[in-house]
């Protein structure tokens, strides 16, 4: 193993044990194997997953029957590479893409890795995440990012990476009007990544207003549809792409959706959706769901790079790793919190 500098023997983690039971712990510092190189974490986004375990030890079929470390949308600095790794990628930053697919299976090779059914993926159990000080990662999955990305954004290329497979899923171009349905991390940066893809003009949905302003300052109409229903704005988008993982918001918003018109469905919450199928049928629309992402990261990284797309405006609340459990419910107590983020190095 080559080595930047001095790494500990020991590292702090953030464990979690069962539903509310969340804590410190001192674990050994992974050493990188073939092809990994080992990334001193230095910003963790928390996503609405990490919460979902921490309060419910399950999500679906996964659940949390060992000691679990939350949190995969990570960034940080490359201090050591394991045997065949690259030893130029010492001392570069990086964005973590977190799941590492086994690259041999049918959806692999056809390029789709993100269906691979041997993925492994940070923070899914029993595969620990990034709630820690350091972490080994295939090399192929560090990317690398440009000075000019603040370490908090490279750690959001990650939710970043969702609303750019969406929108290449759902075709966004020039002159699309797209409906988001649903204004958490997921619909504001499917706003800005619409709006990067040419969309003319971008609705987006929700009842809390501090997250209907941040749509509107990304560009995007807001409509706060606790005052206003949907059915009754008069907008007839060619691309829904539903975000709030509500299933009377998806089949409401379908039901508005164009001739022609693409639904894309990224919102996990409900197992069943209505489906309006008279208005899929004589609109001939094409209704498709997104898992993860798959070959997102350049695009991403050059939206944030050009400034076409602000992830920092996602940013409302940072912690150190000692606070993690606050990031986790930040959201319950503050009804402005947005995104949370943890600072392992704190």
């Amino acid at each position: 193993m080559t080595v930047t500098s001095a790494i500990p023997a020991t590292m702090r983690a953030a464990v979690l044990h069962g539903p509310g039971q969340l804590s410190i712990e001192e674990r050994p510092v992974p050493v990188p194997g073939p092809g990994e190189v080992l990334v001193r974490v230095e910003a963790v986004g928390t996503c609405g997953s990490d919460v979902h375990y921490y309060r419910h030890g399950r999500i679906g079929d996964f659940v949390v029957r060992e000691p679990l470390v939350l949190g995969h949308e990570a960034a940080g600095t490359v201090v050591a590479c394991g045997p065949g790794a690259d030893a130029d990628r010492k001392g570069r930053r990086v964005s973590i893409e977190p799941g590492t697919p086994c690259g041999s299976c049918a959806q692999c090779r056809a390029g789709r890795y993100n269906l691979c059914p041997g993925m492994r993926f940070l923070a899914t159990p029993p595969v620990d995440g990034a709630f820690c000080e350091y972490l080994a990662v295939q090399q192929d999955f560090a990317h690398e990012v440009p000075d000019s990305l603040t370490v908090e954004e490279a750690a959001l290329l990650e939710p970043l990476s969702v609303a750019v497979w969406a929108c290449r899923k759902a075709r966004v171009a020039p002159g699309d009007r797209v409906l988001i349905t649903g204004a958490g991390p997921i619909g504001l940066v499917a706003a800005q990544t619409a709006r990067a893809f040419g969309a003319g003009e971008v609705l987006v949905t929700d009842v809390l207003p501090h997250r209907l302003a941040l749509a509107r300052a990304a560009g995007a109409t807001a409509l706060d549809v606790s005052r206003n229903p949907l059915h009754e704005a008069g907008f007839t988008p060619t691309v829904l792409l539903e975000c709030s993982g509500v299933p009377a918001v998806s089949s409401e918003a379908i039901r508005t959706v164009g001739r022609a018109g693409r639904v894309v469905l990224i919102g996990m919450g409900g197992d069943e959706v209505p489906l309006p199928v008279s208005r899929v049928q004589h609109h001939e629309l094409e209704v498709t769901g997104v898992f993860r992402y798959a070959h997102t990261w350049p695009a991403a990284t050059a939206l944030v790079q050009s400034g076409a797309v602000r992830l920092d405006s996602l940013v409302s609340h940072s912690y150190g790793l000692a606070e993690a459990e606050s990031a986790l419910t930040v959201a319950t107590h503050d009804a402005t919190a947005v995104k949370a983020v943890v600072h392992p190095q704190r």
